[in-house]
């Protein structure tokens, strides 16, 4: 099978097409054909060798796909080939065939494409687990999140504010913005030229805020919480060291907080599938949600993918499309 390797730790140049032997479902698992990948960061950090992936893992980069189930391991009992499904990979994904654990796939929803539901597990699975799971949030309530274009910006939002909360969010363009006004934002902020602290504040004091950016933006996210507010931290796209001032936390009652996705169990993950399921898999059922779509890159294109990734100019999701 074709497959994109990460050659060395290094720039985009560095995935290049390969072939390998088609994996075997172990118990538990499912092997599917893939059809679309999802491109995310955890992608581009293991490309640049600084995210390892996990113990048992595939070395190759691809966290999410979509595509039919075309074989299954023993145990396995709620899919059957030529099932359509799409799936959270603990890698692999950059592959024409991959395995993962069933408990980890899930249905494409009704009238959704392939290529649409490639883009649905990474970013449901982390928006779910930190947004709804760690930051409680709830309707009526203030909720901010950074880098509101992104993939998981754009899920953000939308789950937001259809489970009743007031969203608000920061980009770096008007093109951004109208996108993220679209999708639900009631207030949206260019960082280069307004303050989310100083807007938040005047609103009262953000609820909860997901924040991905990391640095200098942390004190800044604890200025703008409300009294009882919470931060979950997903990422540090400017890194993971600060100097703060914990009485200010202790004071108002402050939680700082944050999780990755891929160490965590298989339980753990497929306690997540199962909630999404009942929870969330309706409203995509219904048309009320959708990902939202950037660009679609052939697999032996993937450098050019991680390469608008990486530009930051992109709007939702960039898969590659792979059969």
């Amino acid at each position: 099978m074709r497959v994109i390797e990460i050659t060395e730790a290094g720039a985009p140049e560095v995935l290049k097409l390969a072939e390998r032997e088609r994996p075997v479902p172990r118990h538990g698992e499912i092997l599917i054909k893939v059809a679309y990948a999802g491109v995310n960061r955890p992608d581009a950090l293991q490309r640049a060798g600084a995210y390892a992936p996990p113990k048992g893992a595939s070395d190759l980069p691809g966290l999410e796909a979509s595509g039919e189930v075309a074989a299954i391991g023993a145990g396995v009992s709620k899919w059957a080939v030529g099932d359509k499904v799409c799936a959270l990979l603990p890698g692999g994904g950059y592959a024409e065939y991959v395995t993962t654990p069933a408990a980890h796939a899930l249905p494409v929803p009704k009238g959704m494409s392939l290529k649409e539901a490639a883009c649905l597990p990474e970013t449901f699975f982390t928006v779910w687990t930190n947004v709804f799971q760690c930051g409680g949030l709830k309707a009526g309530e203030r909720f901010l999140v950074h880098g509101g274009s992104s993939g998981i910006g754009t899920t953000a939002i939308q789950l937001a504010s259809a489970f009743g909360a007031r969203v608000f969010t920061t980009v770096g363009n008007e093109d951004k913005a109208n996108a993220c006004r679209t999708l639900g934002a009631e207030r949206v902020m260019n960082y280069r030229n307004e303050d989310f602290v100083e807007v938040l504040k005047a609103e009262g004091g953000a609820n909860l805020i997901l924040d991905m950016v990391g640095g200098e933006y942390i004190p800044r996210n604890i200025r703008a919480l409300a009294d009882d507010g919470r931060l979950v931290q997903i990422a540090f796209l400017t890194g993971p060291k600060v100097e703060l001032n914990f009485a200010q936390i202790m004071a108002r009652r402050l939680t700082l907080t944050g999780s990755t996705l891929r160490p965590q169990s298989e339980l753990a993950k497929a306690k997540i599938a199962d909630e999404l399921r009942e929870q969330v898999w309706p409203l995509l059922d219904m048309g009320r949600i959708a990902p939202v779509m950037d660009q679609e890159f052939a697999l032996a294109d993937a450098a050019k993918a991680h390469a608008r990734m990486e530009g930051s100019t992109h709007i939702g999701k960039i898969v590659l499309k792979v059969a």
